[in-house]
């Protein structure tokens, strides 16, 4: 039996979801050959993903291939409850997800999921996968291959991968071409920006905003900053992401300088503790922290409870807290992914281009059953190109092809200038 919230709230996530699907136009053709082809007949999938309006569409267009679908969250607060309720009512998709749900709760829909013993997984972080690996052993039986959707869960796997735990192969959607430069990127940054200004209504041009991490998403996000008038600072532990970001125009220091300036910092690394106790002790008053890594490990919130003299919510997903010197700092989104805590989480059109991923990854993976090894694996190039061709195709924009001239000359040495 489905787990959500008030299934009264299915009309209004319907009419959210079919707002969504105008501007997923890639998935949309997906589905259309999935409803004729049926690719994923019979097969049962597993996915534990953030429950909004796009992986709606994202089920929609597995269960059009023939797939027995069901959705668990990624996340306990990234969870659009009217959503839910619209994918089992609407679309008799079974969910097992309840915004702001216990860790207690969010597992035991992990375990509610793994019932159905599904034969495809489909992550976002790696919860569902690492709990198949070490509590409910008995579903890798069933399991022909899985998929990964972000770049926390490719780093979990790829570890896993190294010292020989992983059980079965993983395609990194997260690494095909067409998801991180656009998702990662456009969609963290937009969506990271869109949360930060929901939770506090600040003006962010003028403002000081650290930026911890420059990978795809600390680039999209630090780029949307930049671009509403905030003073950029990144901070960096590769020389190679600190050197560009300092190319691309943006202070770049340590930590523990760059906190003594922030009036705004966000931390987008997948790593723990990149805002620790000492960065609490040299941050100027008011000093709002927030998180868009996919888990709330990357700002030391324990160390921030035992500073404390006092808490109070200030606002809807503002904390306040009062040290023993008086200094006050805003923690949001009780350090979760603030841009899905507090805010929408990444626009459709760029979800349209990461779904569709997915989707091709889960027929490839039908497809090759019993072909790959128990490995992390890329998205298979051509799926990757024809995704961009979709989307082009989509956006109304044409480009040149090679002249057979110009294929020669690009394949040969001999002629040189």
């Amino acid at each position: 039996m489905p787990d959500i919230k008030d299934e009264k709230l299915a009309g209004k996530g319907k009419l959210r979801i079919e707002w969504a699907e105008k501007h997923m136009p890639v998935l949309r053709l997906i589905r259309e050959r999935f409803e004729k082809e049926k690719p994923l007949n019979g097969i049962r999938i597993g996915c534990c993903l953030h429950v909004t309006t796009e992986t709606a569409n994202l089920m929609r267009t597995l269960k059009a291939g023939g797939a027995e679908v069901k959705l668990c969250a990624s996340n306990p607060l990234s969870t659009q409850d009217d959503v839910a309720a619209a994918l089992v009512k609407e679309y008799d998709i079974e969910v097992f997800a309840v915004n702001g749900e216990s860790n207690e709760l969010y597992y035991k829909h992990i375990d509610s999921l793994l019932d159905s013993k599904p034969q495809v997984t489909m992550d976002d972080g790696a919860d569902l996968v690492s709990t198949i690996h070490s509590k409910r052993t008995e579903c890798l039986k069933e399991i022909i291959a899985g998929t990964e959707e972000t770049t926390t869960g490719v780093i979990r796997f790829k570890a896993m991968e190294k010292d020989k735990a992983l059980k079965y192969p993983i395609i990194a959607v997260n690494d095909a071409t067409t998801k991180f430069m656009f998702d990662n990127r456009y969609g963290t940054g937009q969506s990271t920006l869109d949360g930060l200004i929901r939770a506090t209504n600040i003006l962010i041009a003028g403002k000081n905003v650290v930026v911890a991490g420059y990978g795809w998403c600390g680039r999209g996000f630090a780029l949307k900053a930049k671009g509403m008038g905030a003073n950029v600072i990144v901070t960096e532990v590769n020389h190679l992401k600190a050197l560009e970001a300092r190319m691309d125009g943006f202070r770049v220091m340590p930590m523990n300088n760059a906190c003594k300036l922030a009036d705004i910092i966000v931390t987008l690394t997948g790593d723990i503790n990149v805002i620790d106790k000492q960065h609490f002790e040299l941050m100027k008053p008011e000093c709002i922290v927030a998180n868009s890594g996919h888990f709330n490990v990357e700002i030391n919130i324990k160390e921030l409870e035992k500073m404390k003299k006092s808490k109070r919510i200030v606002r809807n997903f503002v904390e306040e807290y009062t040290l023993a010197d008086g200094k006050r700092i805003y923690l949001l989104g009780e350090g979760r992914l603030i841009n899905l805590a507090a805010a929408e989480g990444h626009p459709a059109d760029v979800m349209d281009m990461s779904f569709a991923n997915q989707s091709l990854s889960a027929e490839y993976i039908v497809k090759n059953k019993g072909k790959l090894e128990s490995k992390v694996y890329v998205v298979p190039e051509d799926i990757d190109k024809e995704i961009a061709r979709l989307k082009l195709n989509a956006m109304g924009i044409k480009i040149d092809t090679l002249t057979e001239e110009q294929k020669k000359y690009l394949a040969s040495w001999e002629m040189g200038t």
